[in-house]
């Protein structure tokens, strides 16, 4: 049975303007949106918002206690009433020490190089779509203020009309210029501070265009690369869309499949009568030629020898929601190859341009897809594999999301991957700039022309709207804090909360380091979801001990 979040909720004040899906964001995310989700409001308030609001005035009850269907809500977290563990440092088990601001959230991924981040975030890939590029510079420097590593999705090279790239007698592009993907990697890198990393995503066009090459000649190993195979959202290759003819043109003649063929005269003829409105861009399917298992092994191995050779001391895999065998071939190719992480993405959310009915259709549930993950890398591991690490991606947007798929996956996931979730606050900061500032509204992409109520009820200026300002300020220096764009102050506040909620969660469950979190720490609260995740029923779990207590 489907399962979602109740539209409004009175104890926090929130209230979704669509109709709310697992995630608690609206099915459909608008950047021009005026308010307000949780995630939305928890970009300017910050850890404000992991409290009812009114104190001293109400009491508040929790709605989520009859769990129907297996998902993600339906997974309780565990909480102890003694013992500690996983203090760092000099720290003891005094209850002054054992305080939630004292569990540490840093952690790290990776085989044969550690890449460090300050809390098990990542964002989702964050490509050729208009939206991508309009707010990158709020994701990219928000995500490396953070301390978090930031992907760059497929397709950002050929679609730059400004990138110069030339095919050889081999088809294998070579880039003169990149101008887009430069302007991406180099916001991240100028506030790069040691946590975190950028990673570079390659499909089939970008392989043919030589994207890999490009990047190691001109960055070196301060890149990762990523391979992919598919995504949470579709399984027919990345889209956007165009509303020009001559751009579409020009993505056709970049060697994109574009639907309806901009080429053919009744499609131009009906785009000038206004029929056809808008052009779709199409990516390839990957692995079309490779008839099994054992032909997609041998050419992901060769892919990930030609990079290494390539001088690429990091790389990852993305896959998509697709069935057990391709996930199982995920997890034991990335292993056997010594990647640094392998992202497994569930059905299905999307950036912008994914069809309706695909996502709401097409491939595996995150909560399936994710138990299925930990019981292949189980399998693995008693055969005395190091198993890749993972991220888990589908539909997370809040700390107990993190704190859960943390859970379901140990100890192999070490972070949490979100898309839509951590694309809030950029949408909503850039809207508040363009409105104090209407000469930078086109610069940042702002939608208002003025602060809505629900802004103006948080503040009217930047240091009294977003809750993290002062704290980013002390941080970079106020002089620095004139060039961050609000969005990424937006996305900093945002992270703060989901960090400060992700350590409650850690200190009630008495893990005070993230590599302490176990299985042990959920419980099912259907027997439903304890058979598809293997998480026993909340009745079961220490139910033989509590027998013990009693017969004592």
């Amino acid at each position: 049975m489907e399962m979602r979040f109740s539209k409004s909720n009175d104890a926090l004040g929130t209230k979704n303007r669509g109709n709310a899906c697992e995630s608690s964001l609206c099915t459909l995310c608008r950047a021009d949106c005026k308010g307000k989700c949780e995630t939305w409001l928890s970009s300017m308030v910050g850890r404000k918002l992991l409290y009812p609001r009114s104190f001293g005035l109400v009491t508040a009850g929790a709605n989520n206690t009859s769990h129907v269907g297996v998902s993600y809500n339906s997974l309780r977290i565990q909480g102890y009433a003694y013992g500690a563990q996983g203090l760092a440092g000099e720290l003891t088990s005094s209850a002054d020490d054992c305080i939630f601001p004292n569990v540490s959230l840093e952690t790290e991924f990776g085989k044969r190089r550690k890449t460090k981040i300050r809390m098990p975030l990542m964002t989702g890939a964050l490509g050729s779509t208009f939206i991508a590029e309009k707010y990158w510079n709020s994701f990219a420097i928000g995500g490396a203020l953070i301390g978090i590593p930031v992907v760059i999705g497929e397709n950002v090279v050929g679609v730059d009309r400004n990138s110069e790239i030339s095919n050889g007698e081999t088809k294998q592009g070579k880039i003169k210029s990149a101008p887009e993907l430069d302007r991406r990697i180099e916001t991240y890198l100028r506030y790069f501070d040691g946590y975190g990393a950028i990673i570079v995503q390659l499909n089939v066009e970008d392989t043919r265009n030589g994207v890999a090459e490009y990047v190691v000649d001109k960055y070196g190993d301060k890149c990762i690369i990523e391979l992919k195979w598919g995504q949470g959202a579709k399984n027919i290759g990345g889209e956007i869309q165009v509303r020009s003819l001559e751009y579409a043109q020009f993505l056709k003649d970049r060697g994109y499949v574009v639907d309806p063929d901009p080429s053919l005269p009744e499609v131009q003829q009906g785009f000038e009568q206004g029929a056809i409105k808008s052009f779709a861009r199409h990516s390839r399917l990957g692995g079309t030629n490779l008839p099994t298992v054992a032909h997609v092994q041998e050419d992901f191995m060769n892919s990930v020898e030609y990079l290494r050779g390539l001088g690429f001391e990091r790389i990852t895999l993305k896959t998509g929601s697709y069935g057990m065998e391709e996930l199982a071939m995920a997890i034991k190719f990335a292993t056997d190859a010594d990647l640094d992480l392998l992202t497994i993405d569930g059905s299905g959310g999307g950036t912008g341009m994914s069809p309706w009915n695909m996502m709401q259709s097409w491939g595996v549930p995150s909560i399936n897809l994710h138990a299925k993950a930990h019981e292949y890398a189980s399998i693995l591991s008693a055969k005395g594999k190091q198993v890749v690490d993972m991220s888990f991606a589908g539909g997370f947007a809040l700390e107990d999301h993190v704190f859960k798929g943390l859970a379901l996956g140990a100890p192999y996931t070490k972070l949490i991957c979100m898309g839509r979730g951590i694309m809030i606050p950029g949408f909503l900061g850039a809207n508040i700039e363009g409105a104090i500032y209407p000469e930078r509204r086109a610069e940042v992409n702002g939608n208002w022309n003025e602060l809505p109520k629900t802004v103006l009820e948080v503040g009217k200026t930047a240091d009294e709207i977003f809750a993290g300002y002062h704290a980013l300020a002390d941080k970079i220096g106020k002089d620095e804090m004139k060039k961050i764009p609000y969005g990424a102050i937006g996305f900093y506040t945002l992270a703060d909360k989901l960090g400060c909620g992700l350590q409650q969660l850690m200190a009630g469950a008495r893990k005070f380091s993230l590599n302490q979190i176990t299985r042990h720490e959920i419980f099912s609260g259907n027997r439903e979801t304890a058979q598809e995740t293997g998480i026993p029923h909340v009745t079961d779990v220490n139910n033989e001990s509590a027998k013990k207590i009693l017969n004592s």
